[in-house]
């Protein structure tokens, strides 16, 4: 075997780990051929690092167990996968589409384990695994759509009515149009904005107006992948602490960490941008969520004093 790199060893390793487990207590001969691993090397390997992966907070019921009985391997998975596997509708639903081409690949059985398994899933949902399904890309106007469009395919420029949902304010500005592309259900438009002086994306369903303008521009040799949220080094961050309810957060929205709660929650970090963003999760989250710490300039008791301004509203 090639001499292999600390992560492709690793992802070797644990390539091994289900075939182990379903056979139950292979010989260390039987592994060494089948993967094509050195008995030498996999003895140690399995000894030394297997048997430390697991996920935090790295106590025993939380690794990987590797028991050596004379020439035979016993892999005993971490309590956390022996849980059942509690997926959303949304991830269900993935699930099902890309298991199904992959059944629509030659050779695949029609009638195995894979089709199997998503029959099942598939019903939970309520489908059929072979229905045609429909995706809805958000709910951006179709004429201002089609003007972006238009002001992409033929470089010009174009002028937008656009409403800054972290600012909660509506600006006029004059965009370089790069680029149309979809991520996460919504529309999104890529351009050099001339009041930022910056390269900036906006979504298309916050453009109240578009009009393609007479002016040209040069468009850049290559333009960047799109990313819907990147934080800066500088911007906050909050950590907070979410029931088991408000779980979705860590799908909907970019997160810098995770860490399952012991009562089903999580605790999850997040880059800010704007404040005001901030404050309408919360509001939304309601009792489901509770700062736990702050960074940078958001205060401390960002929950009260988003409430207590909220309520001021409602004062006569």
């Amino acid at each position: 075997m090639a001499r292999l790199s600390a992560s492709e060893k690793l992802e070797r390793l644990l390539s091994i780990v289900p075939w182990v487990v379903a056979n139950n207590g292979p010989t260390v001969a039987e592994i060494a051929e089948r993967f094509d691993y050195p008995e030498s090397t996999l003895l140690s390997d399995l000894d030394e690092i297997l048997f430390m992966v697991g996920l935090y907070p790295f106590t025993p019921d939380q690794l990987i167990e590797v028991v050596l009985d004379g020439d035979q391997v016993w892999i005993r998975y971490a309590e956390y996968f022996e849980r059942p596997l509690r997926l959303t509708p949304a991830q269900a639903l993935t699930l099902v589409t890309a298991g199904s081409s992959l059944l629509a690949a030659p050779g695949a059985d029609p009638d195995g384990p894979l089709a199997r398994g998503l029959a099942k899933v598939a019903s939970t949902l309520g489908i059929n695994p072979g229905d045609d399904l429909d995706i809805d890309l958000g709910a951006a106007d179709a004429g201002v759509l089609a003007t972006i469009r238009h002001a992409v395919d033929n470089t010009v420029q174009v002028e937008l009515e656009y409403y800054v949902y972290g600012r909660d304010e509506i600006t006029e500005r004059v965009v370089d149009p790069y680029r149309v592309t979809s991520d996460q259900g919504e529309w999104y438009l890529l351009g050099y904005c001339h009041r930022a002086e910056g390269e900036r994306l906006f979504r298309v369903d916050r453009i109240r107006r578009a009009t393609a303008l007479d002016s040209g521009f040069d468009r850049p040799a290559s333009v960047r992948d799109v990313s819907v949220f990147e934080p800066h080094p500088d911007d906050p961050r909050v950590t907070l602490l979410l029931s088991p309810q408000a779980r979705w957060v860590a799908e909907a929205h970019p997160v810098e960490s995770v860490a399952e709660l012991s009562n089903g929650g999580l605790r999850v970090t997040l880059a800010i941008s704007a404040q005001a963003w901030l404050e309408r999760l919360l509001v939304r989250l309601g009792p489901d969520a509770t700062v736990e710490s702050t960074t940078g300039d958001l205060p401390e008791d960002l929950l009260a004093t988003t409430a207590a301004r909220v309520l001021a509203r409602y004062q006569v």
